[in-house]
């Protein structure tokens, strides 16, 4: 059997680690210059279009598709899912638990980037957990001072005026984080819902400094088959 693992996630290194030797092939999108190598054969840069993805999993003779990608790489998991039901191929996503507020955290749902202006005021120092890939989103954010931490160093300038770069690979303790919030003077922390312990020390580092957290919410679930931890989906593929 041929598992296509679409990677990306600590999640799926653990899988990759659980599974090599076993006929996985592991697809890493590019988002990240040099991501740390996986055990397993890996096709980085996506598949292109929906004709590329179709052509790829004939060509390899990949029997089932395991999505253990970011809980926002919506696209990449909708058109999967579509894809394999269209091909009578097991397709399985691995969506790790989000995150729930608990006490001493101050957090404010928003539906997408562009609402962020309406929360955070002028003058402010504003910390985008969020990645690069959606920085425009922000562009409202006039009159604040915007701090975007990526992987890779930039390719160009700031995408629009008040704000800057910051490079950092992760993990970051909690005590990193603090030190980091007290130093840039941040007010408000805007992350995307992803879950996960080891990107959760931002959030611990804002409620001990009482900042205020924009969560911006996950996409809508789809009707796909979903595990929520490695286990389950490690268990799922040894019912493959």
């Amino acid at each position: 059997m041929t598992l296509l693992l679409l990677a990306g996630t600590a999640e799926a290194r653990a899988i990759a680690t659980a599974l090599q030797g076993q006929g996985v092939i592991a697809s890493l999108a590019g988002a990240t210059r040099d991501p740390a190598p996986l055990p397993v054969p890996v096709h980085t840069g996506g598949f292109g279009s929906e004709a590329g993805f179709r052509e790829f999993l004939t060509q390899h003779a990949v029997h089932a598709v395991l999505d253990a990608t970011h809980p926002f790489a919506a696209r990449i998991t909708q058109r999967s899912a579509m894809i394999c039901a269209d091909l009578g191929l097991p397709f399985c996503q691995l969506l790790r638990p989000p995150w729930v507020a608990g006490p001493g955290d101050d957090w404010t749902e928003i539906a997408s980037e562009d609402k962020a202006a309406e929360h955070i005021p002028q003058g402010a120092t504003v910390f985008l957990g969020t990645g690069r890939q959606t920085l425009d989103g922000f562009a409202n954010l006039t009159g604040r001072r915007v701090i975007c931490r990526q992987i890779d160093a930039p390719e160009g300038p700031f995408p629009f005026d008040g704000g800057e770069f910051l490079i950092g690979r992760p993990p970051f303790s909690v005590a990193d984080e603090i030190a980091l919030f007290r130093r840039l003077g941040v007010d408000w922390l805007v992350v995307k819902n992803a879950g996960g312990q080891a990107s959760a020390t931002k959030l611990v580092a804002a409620r001990d400094l009482r900042i205020p957290v924009l969560m911006i919410a996950r996409p809508a679930l789809g009707d796909w088959y979903q595990v929520a931890s490695v286990e389950a989906a490690l268990a799922w593929v040894a019912r493959l």
